[in-house]
């Protein structure tokens, strides 16, 4: 299996209203240099909406996370990476077949993109630490974005499909090969 590390939507105006952002993206910041150091490959993803405006400073990927210009940027409006996108064929291109996955929302984008990846056969390994949400409330109650995290992480830990399982596994503990 060939891994590429997938960063979705750490972009400006997301990680403004996400939880600890500056730790989330300080840890992703390590692990797209060891992925780089390792020549593994990275794939990001930014989402763009109406309240996400393409090419505005608040689409924008936070200054901390320069792209490599080989490095593909895939362009979604849905949660799930893989929906009407061209991420398939960026991953096959790589070579890439197995997914270690980092980013924002949590209960949004990250969540798809997790279960995206799962039905389409790519195992994933969601990096425990590396992803992050707001808080958030249903049916008129509160609910923490660490409440959030830790409840993707648990069905992580657990998610299976025919071909294709996924894991948990905190940043430093993160093997990239």
């Amino acid at each position: 299996m060939a891994q590429g590390l997938l960063v979705v939507d750490v972009q400006n105006d997301v990680m403004d209203v996400c939880a600890h952002a500056e730790d989330v993206v300080a840890r992703i910041v390590s692990l797209v240099d060891r992925a780089r150091s390792a020549g593994t490959p990275v794939v990001w993803v930014r989402h763009h909406d109406d309240g996400l405006v393409e090419g505005s400073d608040g689409w924008r990927i936070v200054p901390e996370l320069v792209p490599a210009a080989d490095e593909p940027i895939v362009d979604k409006q849905w949660g799930d990476s893989f929906a009407d996108t061209d991420l398939v064929q960026r991953l096959t291109a790589q070579g890439i077949t197995e997914l270690v996955l980092c980013g924002a929302q949590t209960d949004y984008c990250i969540r798809s993109t997790l279960h995206g990846a799962l039905v389409r056969g790519y195992p994933v390994t969601l990096v425990e630490d590396a992803h992050t949400t707001e808080d958030d409330e249903y049916r008129g109650e509160p609910v923490t974005a660490d409440g959030l995290v830790d409840d993707l992480n648990r069905i992580a830990s657990i998610a299976r499909w025919p071909g294709a399982a996924s894991r948990v596994v905190p940043a430093a503990e993160v093997v990239l090969a």
